[in-house]
C-alpha cells in the first residue's frame, strides 16, 4: 500500500536537498509512475444489501440480522447433501497485482478463498462455532487475469455457518462490461410438468436468468436450467439473459414449449383417497396366508407378492401361488383367478408386484429387457391383471460411474427398465396401472448423494430410482416409497429425520411434493410429483418391519400434509388435500394385527 503524510522536518529536508541538486543541474528530477491506488472491491461485504452480488449454490444462503459481527446484516449459509453451501462473487482484478482477502466467520468448518487468480488459487479455514474469527489469505494475479471469484463455504454435513465483513483490498481492475446475449436455446425433454432447457456459454458471463414469459423464474451458474411447476398440455416460452458484476445482457431469442398430457398414468379408476396393501400370494411367513377373497374391502389397490427372476439377470419374471405343503389353506388357481375378477367388479386394482427383498431384477442387457417384457405381460394375461408394481430393491438398481444426471440416464439396468415399461404401458393402453415402491435409499438419499458422486466412492445405489421416476413420471399412476427399514435421512430443512414418528413421513413426503436438487446440484432439480401420484408407505405392524408407525402418528402425519395441522417442528413447503393415501407392507401383516393400519385409514378417510 502507498504510504502518504511524511513527518515535516524530513518533508522539509528532502525538499531543500532536491531544490539545491536541481539547482546545481546534478540530476534531472522525473516523478515515478503512479500505481493503481489500493481500494475495497467486495462488493456488499457486510451483507447490510442482502445478498445483492452474491451468488449461493443451492439457495443456501441468506442475509439475517442476528448474529452480525458489524451492521445489521450478516450471510447464513447451510450446507446439504453434496452442496457445501459455498458463496461467491466476481470481482474485477488488475494482472499481476496482490490482494488481501478477510472475512469474520464463525461455524464448525467456514472456509475463505479465492478462485480464477491465474497463480496459486488461496483458500484458508477455521473451526470457530460460537464466536467469530477473521480469516486473512493474499494472492497475486496473473499476467493475464482480470477478474477473480471470491467465496466462503461450509463442510458436508456441517450446521449453518455465517460470514461478515468479507473484504478484498487491492488495485481495481478495467470497469467489466456487459456479457454476450446467450445463444442457442434450446428446450427438451419435457413431461408434464417441467421443461429441461439448455444454452450455449456467453463471454463474459458469471450467471444466467431464466425467465418464462418475461417473469424470471430461475438463476443459475450452468448452462441448463430445470423450469418446473408447469401444467399440463399448457404451451410455454422461455428466454435467458447473462449476468455479471456490470449488470444482465439482453434476453436470448426466445424458445417455446409444449408440456405433455397430465398424468399418463391418470387415477386409473382409483378412489381419491386410495389404501395399498400387498399380499402375500407366493410364500408364506409368520403373518399367515391369505387367500384373496378374504381381502376386505378396505384395499383398493392389491399388490401380489412377488413376481421373481429366474436368475438376477435373466429378466424372466415368474409367479405363482403359495405351494400347499407351505400354505395349506391356498385356494386353487381358479378360484384365485375368480376372487380377482370379484375384486375388480368392485373396483379395486390387482397387479404384480416384481422383486421384493429376495427378488434382485438387474435389465443389464436388451435380453434381459426383453423377457422382461414378455414374462411380465405373460404374467398380467394369466391372471387378467391391472398393471405392474415396481419393487427393486438390493442391488436391483445402480448407477454406473460418470452417470450423473438423473434427466439423462445412461447405466444399462437403468435404461433398460425403463424402456421396459414404456413397452407395457403403451401394449396396454391409458388404463394400464403403474406404481412403484423404492426405498428411501434410492429416492430422497438423492437429495445428498447419487451414485457414485463426482468423484467416486459413494455407493452407487444411492437415488438410483430418481431416474426412473422421472422418466416414467407422466406413466405413474402412484409412488409410494417405504419409510421403513431405512436410516436417517435428510430432509429439505436440512436435518435428519428417522423413521417411526410422523416426523418421518412429512419430511419425506415433502421432498416428492416440492422437488429438491439433487446432490445439491440447483441445476439438477427433480420436479415435485402430483399429490395425486403420492402415497407413503408405512410396517402394519411391529413385527412387520422396521420403522412402525402408531395410528395416532400416522393421523399427525397425514394431518399435516393434507392439511397444515399438527406438523410439529418441520414446516412443508404446501398443503396437498389431494395426497392420494397410504401404502403398506403388508395385508397379511394387517390381518394378524386385527386389522389395526386398514381401520385407521377407513377412520381418517371416511370408508
Amino acid at each position: 500500500m502507498e504510504r502518504t503524510g511524511l513527518p515535516a522536518r524530513y518533508s522539509g529536508l528532502l525538499a531543500a536537498f532536491s531544490a539545491a541538486l536541481l539547482a546545481a543541474g546534478a540530476l534531472v528530477a522525473t516523478a515515478p509512475p503512479a500505481g493503481a491506488a489500493d481500494a475495497e472491491l467486495a462488493r456488499n461485504g457486510g451483507f447490510e444489501a442482502g445478498l445483492d452480488g452474491w451468488s449461493c449454490t443451492g439457495g443456501s444462503g441468506a442475509a439475517v440480522s442476528t448474529p452480525a459481527h458489524s451492521g445489521t446484516s450478516a450471510l447464513r449459509a447451510t450446507p446439504a447433501g453434496a452442496d457445501y453451501a459455498k458463496c461467491s462473487q466476481s470481482v474485477t482484478v488488475k494482472p499481476d497485482s496482490t490482494y488481501t482477502l478477510s472475512a469474520w466467520v464463525q461455524g464448525s468448518y467456514v472456509y475463505l478463498g479465492a478462485a480464477g487468480t491465474g497463480t496459486t488459487d488461496v483458500s484458508t479455514w477455521t473451526q470457530s462455532t460460537g464466536a467469530w474469527k477473521q480469516l486473512t489469505t493474499t494472492f497475486k494475479t496473473g499476467p493475464a487475469t482480470t477478474s477473480v471469484s471470491v467465496y466462503t463455504h461450509g463442510w458436508y454435513g456441517t450446521p449453518a455457518y455465517y460470514a461478515d465483513d468479507l473484504s478484498l483490498v487491492g488495485p481495481g481492475g478495467d470497469p467489466v462490461t456487459l456479457p454476450a446475449t446467450p445463444a442457442g436455446l434450446k428446450a427438451g425433454p419435457v413431461t408434464a410438468s417441467s421443461v429441461d432447457l439448455s444454452w450455449t456459454a456467453s463471454a463474459g458471463a458469471t450467471g444466467y436468468q431464466v425467465y418464462r414469459g418475461g417473469t424470471k423464474v430461475a438463476s443459475t451458474t450452468a448452462t441448463s436450467a430445470t423450469v418446473t411447476g408447469l401444467t399440463a398440455s399448457t404451451a410455454y416460452s422461455f428466454q435467458v439473459a447473462a449476468v455479471n458484476a456490470a449488470g444482465e445482457s439482453a434476453k436470448s431469442a426466445a424458445v417455446s414449449a409444449t408440456t405433455t398430457a397430465g398424468g399418463g398414468g391418470g387415477d386409473a379408476g382409483l378412489p381419491a383417497h386410495a389404501l395399498v396393501g400387498y399380499l402375500h400370494s407366493s410364500f408364506a411367513n409368520g403373518s399367515g396366508y391369505t387367500r384373496m377373497a378374504d381381502v376386505p374391502a378396505s384395499w383398493d389397490v392389491i399388490n401380489l407378492a412377488f413376481g421373481e427372476p429366474t436368475s438376477v439377470t435373466s429378466g424372466d419374471i415368474r409367479f405363482s401361488l403359495c405351494p400347499v405343503a407351505e400354505c395349506p389353506n391356498v385356494e386353487s388357481e381358479a378360484e384365485f383367478k375368480a376372487a380377482i375378477k370379484a375384486k375388480q367388479a368392485a373396483g379395486k386394482k390387482v397387479l404384480i408386484s416384481i422383486g421384493g427383498q429376495n427378488g434382485q431384477v438387474q435389465l443389464s442387457t436388451t435380453a434381459a429387457r426383453d423377457a422382461f417384457v414378455t414374462s411380465v405381460s405373460k404374467i398380467i394375461d394369466t391372471y387378467g391383471l391391472d398393471g405392474l408394481d415396481i419393487d427393486f430393491e438390493g442391488h436391483s438398481l445402480s448407477l454406473n460411474t460418470g452417470d450423473t444426471d438423473f434427466r439423462n440416464p445412461t447405466s444399462p439396468v437403468i435404461v433398460n427398465l425403463i424402456s421396459a415399461v414404456k413397452t407395457l404401458k403403451a401394449k396396454y393402453g391409458s388404463g394400464f396401472v403403474l406404481t412403484m415402491a423404492p426405498e428411501t435409499f434410492f429416492v430422497q438419499l438423492g437429495y445428498q448423494y447419487y451414485g457414485s458422486g463426482p468423484w467416486g466412492g459413494q455407493d452407487p445405489r444411492a437415488g438410483a430410482y430418481l431416474p426412473v421416476i422421472h422418466a416414467l413420471r407422466d406413466d405413474l399412476t402412484l409412488l409410494h416409497v417405504q419409510d421403513y427399514n431405512s436410516g436417517s435421512i435428510m430432509g429439505l430443512d436440512n436435518q435428519y429425520h428417522s423413521m417411526g414418528g410422523a416426523d418421518f413421513h412429512i419430511a419425506m413426503t415433502d421432498m416428492l411434493l416440492t422437488g429438491f436438487p439433487v446432490a445439491g446440484d440447483q441445476t439438477k432439480v427433480f420436479p415435485a410429483l402430483r399429490p395425486e401420484q403420492v402415497a407413503f408407505g408405512l410396517p402394519a405392524s411391529t413385527q412387520a418391519g422396521n420403522g412402525h408407525t402408531s395410528p395416532a402418528e400416522v393421523t399427525k402425519a397425514l394431518n399435516c400434509l393434507t392439511k397444515k395441522t399438527d406438523c410439529g417442528s418441520y414446516q412443508t413447503h404446501g398443503t396437498w388435500s389431494g395426497l392420494r393415501g397410504l401404502m403398506t407392507w403388508s395385508i397379511n401383516w394387517d390381518r394378524f394385527n386385527n386389522w389395526e393400519f386398514s381401520k385407521n385409514f377407513d377412520a381418517y378417510f371416511g370408508g
